[in-house]
């Protein structure tokens, strides 16, 4: 079994970050944003948030993130063989296990309309893709 390569790993991990940034960013303003504040005045969600630097928390968490799918695919290329698909298979479970369950509770219990939960999960889901991708494609051995 061949040794991982940190330094990749860890290339992979930042670029997967900033790719998953982008797509966060581009659904929570782009497609959500006006509902926010609608559902501000609702008073289905906080208005200001709980946490105040969420926005640089929220960075970090896809970070770690990526951080793990960057190592979950380096290991797991010496079993399922290196290149898109195997990083495609780590990006679709590592999603759907950070995105699916909560976001599902969510569209069942909270009075929130269901738009949110869903554009959380793929948020979470097709980010967790697009990182795996970048850094299966930025891994080396």
């Amino acid at each position: 079994m061949a040794a991982i390569n940190q330094k990749r790993v860890w290339l992979g991990a930042v670029v997967a970050c900033v790719v998953w940034t982008v797509w966060s960013m581009a659904i929570n303003v782009g497609l959500i944003g006006a509902r926010y504040q609608e559902a501000q005045q609702a008073k289905l969600l906080l208005d200001p948030p709980r946490y105040p630097l969420f926005y640089g928390q929220w960075i970090v968490v896809l970070f770690i993130l990526s951080v793990i799918i960057a190592w979950l695919y380096a290991s797991v290329r010496s079993t399922q063989g290196p290149g898109p698909r195997t990083a495609l298979l780590v990006g679709l479970f590592v999603g759907f296990a950070a995105g699916f369950p909560t976001n599902f509770a969510t569209a069942t219990w909270s009075p929130l309309e269901r738009f949110f939960p869903l554009m959380w999960m793929l948020e979470l889901w097709v980010g967790a893709i697009l990182a795996a991708l970048v850094a299966g494609w930025l891994y080396k051995e």
